[in-house]
């Protein structure tokens, strides 16, 4: 039987055994292990098995992590461990005294309770009706909110009701990759995710570079274009011409040719509405009998 260990010795096993895995590994998930019992690390353990390695560290107080915590070394895809790690959780009961980590809400429905059992209900303002002989909640009941710590009347109803309303596993906080701490949303980002964040910031950057007139590799094809457009516009008012503008000045030819007979069409059109309405006003207007002196009623 090998002996005993003193807690300095566990100390320096802990901290070669650390000091290996870090020389090792250049990947490192570091999750909150609260409430999470033996028997569910062990298996969290044998899931992981292969290429990654759980090493517990308790009450560890660092920025990226406190208390209970769980570093998780791997050599594989860190997207696809953190999902592996998540697949173990446990459904647990609410204990007294445990912080609720989420709103529990008793359903409406039929109990299974006795009648006898109506007035533990009415202390916690629970709605219930009689049917078939058994209690039935008449209304979702919102009994526990998250952050609250569950009472004794809570917990020995959910017990009753048979419900777990919390589940507990490791929870991923940080990640660790060759040398960058980042938050475990990022693990979630795919390729069009990446490329779309990155085309709006190019975007930003070209306008704010247009705005302000500052040159930057993402704004100069748009300066480039502005510039072109304006020394064209000018070689065309002023007839001046340059190798680049004769292909130009052909296409500008043709869309004029093209425009001509339509705004010729309308400029005609145009005077002769304007002749035909004068025309309408010159003509005298037609007298009636009454103006001739040809009444036939006198």
């Amino acid at each position: 039987m090998a002996p005993k260990l003193s807690k300095s010795e566990k100390k320096v096993n802990y901290d070669q055994k650390l000091c290996q895995l870090l020389d090792e590994y250049t990947q490192v998930l570091v999750a909150v292990a609260d409430n999470v019992g033996s028997n569910q690390l062990q298996s969290i353990r044998k899931g992981l098995r292969g290429d990654s390695v759980v090493l517990m560290a308790l009450n560890l107080l660092t920025p990226i992590g406190q208390g209970n915590v769980g570093l998780i070394f791997t050599k594989g895809d860190l997207k696809e461990v953190s999902e592996e790690v998540a697949k173990y959780k446990v459904g647990a009961p609410a204990r007294v005294g445990l912080v609720a980590p989420i709103d529990v809400v008793v359903p409406p429905g039929n109990t299974g309770l006795d009648p006898s059992q109506t007035s533990f209900f009415q202390v916690l303002n629970i709605p219930t009706k009689i049917n078939k002989g058994t209690v039935e909640i008449i209304t979702p009941v919102e009994l526990i909110k998250k952050g609250e710590k569950v009472g004794s009347s809570e917990a020995a109803l959910l017990s009753k009701l048979g419900i777990r309303p919390f589940s507990y596993g490791l929870v991923v906080l940080s990640v660790y990759d060759n040398g960058s701490v980042f938050s475990p949303e990022v693990l979630d980002l795919t390729e069009d995710d990446l490329i779309e964040k990155f085309a709006l910031g190019v975007s930003m950057v070209t306008s704010l570079s247009l705005a302000i007139a500052y040159p930057t590799l993402a704004a100069a094809p748009h300066m480039f274009i502005n510039a072109y457009k304006n020394v064209l516009a000018v070689a065309v008012a002023t007839d001046y011409s340059f190798p680049k503008l004769i292909k130009s000045r052909s296409i500008l030819r043709k869309f004029a040719v093209a425009a001509a007979p339509a705004a010729a069409a309308d400029s005609g059109a145009a005077p002769a509405a304007a002749a035909k309405e004068e025309e309408k006003k010159d003509e005298p207007a037609e007298e009636s009998d009454d103006d001739m002196g040809f009444s036939l009623f006198d």
